[in-house]
């Protein structure tokens, strides 16, 4: 082929769709990541903007939270990779005969809560986030009936949380075993108590000898706090399940009791997870919000107040 028909075959509206075809294929190729990102963040916003949806739309919502809001406020967890039990294998040793202790000798298990440091560290150092204070905001506004948390830490009620179940106790607590009452710690000096020989402190109503309300391994959920969970997670038509996979009985058992709804109602169990739980792959969670639960949550809360028509 001369040059010149070379030049007039460059011209042809053949070649020239061959040209734009090959760019744009590349074009595609080189934009598949970003366009996978996009698809992504607008999956994602639908599924936060569906979220809002369902709690304003429900009549009676729920909040189960677990470790993985408390660890976004730099609480330790047990199991992860970095966990206290994970470094630490004879700490989740001993934490499993706690209880056994207690019941043995309850002034020995007093003298090792106030001698030997606790595995989170200082409780109170902690400040409850952007997670925490969405949830008490929603609960505000009357769209979140309850919480009920497997998290022993009190942030749901330092963030202004006050319809709080602590499915395994509150360590800012004390709960007599024999008539299940509660006190706050610090209506005893416990270390003056410790200090007099008085150890085990005793319940100021019948007497009975108080321990921490942290529920230990081998110890029974409360049976008020147990059967009001049960209640609640059988009432909400609305569940949010954030920062727990819910493997661990009998906590387990109320998003499977939430999911089963009486003939003709239904309930929408909304997961937010860093990752995927046995609750996605199994289908208990009708969607799945992946990502941190203190990013999450306060755009939810965003979508709520424009959906009820409340300023930014």
């Amino acid at each position: 082929m001369d040059e010149k028909n070379f030049v007039h075959e460059l011209k042809s509206p053949a070649f020239s769709g061959i040209i734009f075809w090959a760019i744009f294929s590349l074009l595609g190729v080189f934009s598949e990541p970003r366009n996978d990102f996009f698809k992504e963040s607008m999956l994602m916003t639908n599924l936060i903007k569906q979220a809002a949806v369902d709690l304003v739309k429900g009549k009676y919502a729920i909040a189960l939270t677990g470790a993985g809001i408390s660890t976004e406020s730099g609480i330790p967890d047990f199991r992860g990779p970095s966990g206290v039990w994970t470094r630490d294998p004879e700490a989740e040793r001993r934490a499993y005969r706690v209880y056994a202790q207690f019941q043995e000798d309850p002034k020995r298990y007093w003298i090792d809560r106030l001698t030997i440091p606790s595995l989170l560290g200082n409780l109170d150092q902690y400040a409850p986030n952007p997670g925490h204070l969405a949830l008490a905001e929603m609960e505000k506004m009357g769209i979140l009936k309850w919480v009920i948390t497997q998290n022993v830490d009190g942030l749901h009620q330092k963030a202004g949380s006050r319809r709080v179940l602590d499915y395994h106790g509150n360590a800012f607590k004390l709960r007599c075993v024999s008539c299940g009452s509660r006190f706050e710690s610090g209506d005893f000096d416990l270390k003056k108590i410790m200090g007099e020989d008085r150890l085990p402190p005793l319940c100021s109503g019948c007497g009975g000898v108080l321990k921490s309300d942290v529920v230990h391994f081998h110890e029974p959920i409360p049976s008020d706090v147990a059967e009001q969970s049960l209640e609640e997670a059988s009432r909400c038509d609305v569940a949010l399940i954030c920062g727990t996979s819910a493997v661990v009985y009998p906590f387990a058992r109320l998003p499977q009791v939430a999911k089963q709804r009486p003939p003709g109602s239904k309930s929408v169990i909304i997961e937010i997870n860093a990752e995927p739980t046995p609750l996605t792959e199994r289908g208990i969670s009708d969607y799945l919000l992946q990502g941190k639960t203190g990013e999450m949550l306060p755009k939810i809360l965003e979508e709520v107040k424009g959906l009820k028509g409340i300023k930014k």
